[in-house]
């Protein structure tokens, strides 16, 4: 099977050197960009199953570069941020995963793997539809809606929110969603999954400061409350 193709793109160079090797010592395919123009030239040419895009770039940034090149073929984005970037608005709306600097190569090489793997198994799921009151998820087509309007949701938040809500009432730790939905355990990366769930209550909670839906558990982590959903 040919090695899946990733495209490194980030301004610093010992950054990119560093991340370009690594994942071409773990078999990957991968081509580098140090700018937004040549990573777009490389885009075109190299078509990559995934990018591993840094949010900050000399001539644009990530948050314009993840939406164009979704745009053209779908691709996979994997965005690189610093813990200051975490809430920019539309980051991780358009990244289907992120991780922040510094990071561990194994840490990467994890998220990268789960993600080519999600894109790999879409299409085979055969898991039934949850319908709770105006929220309707479809697992086989990886589509939610709320009250009939389609929900445009990333690969990863999607299979955050079917995690959740396919077990309702069951209180899950942020390092148990870690293991079941990124499949990797790093307690240094926990703040990822909340920022994640602020994303998504964005898109289906009637008023996300007020969650209905997905609740906080405090001093644990997150619940998928049905209750109020419910006839």
């Amino acid at each position: 099977m040919a090695s899946e193709k990733i495209l490194v793109v980030d301004d610093d160079p010992a950054i990119l050197n560093l991340v370009s090797r690594y994942l071409t010592h773990q078999d990957f395919e991968v081509e580098s960009a140090k700018d937004g123009e040549t990573a777009l030239e490389r885009f075109e040419q190299f078509n990559p199953d995934l990018v591993v895009l840094d949010i900050n770039l000399p001539d644009t940034t990530g948050l314009k570069l993840c939406p164009e090149m979704q745009s053209r073929t779908g691709v996979l984005v994997l965005m690189l941020t610093s813990e200051a970037n975490l809430e920019a608005p539309g980051l991780i709306g358009g990244a289907d995963d992120f991780i922040s600097k510094p990071f561990k190569l194994e840490i990467l090489d994890a998220r990268v793997r789960t993600l080519l793997k999600r894109q790999r198994s879409v299409g085979d799921i055969e898991q039934r539809s949850l319908t709770y009151g105006d929220l309707v998820i479809n697992p086989a087509r990886r589509e939610v809606y709320v009250s009939d309007r389609l929900v445009s949701l990333s690969a990863l938040e999607f299979d955050l929110l079917y995690c959740l809500a396919k077990k309702p009432g069951r209180v899950w730790s942020r390092e148990e969603i870690l293991k079941e939905v990124w499949e990797v355990s790093y307690i240094g990366e926990q703040r990822v999954v909340d920022v994640h769930i602020g994303q998504i209550r964005k898109k289906i909670e009637p008023d996300k400061d007020k969650p209905a839906l997905i609740k906080t558990i405090r001093g644990v982590g997150y619940m998928f409350d049905r209750r109020d959903q419910d006839p």
